[in-house]
């Protein structure tokens, strides 16, 4: 069975309350109980970790105990050569995510330091996102693999929360 860690950053524990015309009114625990209803369906093992510290985040990660992550890294997409650098480093492939499209938000939120070594990048979806992003990964995983670490296999783009 294909382990998927969903690893959530900074900030994303406000979820529901934290700006929800942005965010939408979704609670983490609520799109975490999502995506582990989803992934019961695609028979993949999901384990979920948030933190607003970005040495638990890569300290996370460097525990490979997963084949492939789903990463929402909120802010620290735009300023963590570290967490890029972890993920590289523990060469385990992984989707990103992202609720909004940053790309359409402030200039400094272009800056984005991971979707260059994502598989796949699901952007402005809102919550629908995560399943997209485990739809992919079930896809992957039945071709025979989830794919490495580097290069884009593609961005999902759509208005809206989900």
């Amino acid at each position: 069975m294909t382990r998927v860690l969903v690893l959530q950053g900074p900030n994303l524990n406000l979820l529901g309350t934290r700006e929800p015309t942005i965010y939408g009114r979704a609670t983490l625990d609520e799109i975490h109980a999502e995506i582990a209803a989803r992934a019961r369906e695609l028979a993949l093992e999901v384990d979920f970790f948030q933190s607003n510290h970005e040495g638990a985040l890569i300290d996370r990660l460097q525990a490979r105990d997963f084949d492939v992550a789903i990463v929402n890294a909120g802010g620290l997409t735009h300023t963590s050569v570290a967490l890029r650098d972890a993920l590289l480093g523990i060469e385990r492939p992984f989707v990103e995510v992202h609720l909004s499209d940053p790309s359409t938000r402030e200039p400094f939120r272009r800056v984005n330091f991971l979707s260059d070594i994502a598989i796949e990048s699901i952007v402005g979806r809102g919550p629908v996102g995560y399943r997209l992003a485990l739809e992919s990964i079930a896809r992957r995983a039945a071709a025979g693999g989830v794919g490495g670490a580097g290069g884009v296999g593609g961005r999902v783009e759509g208005p809206g929360h989900g």
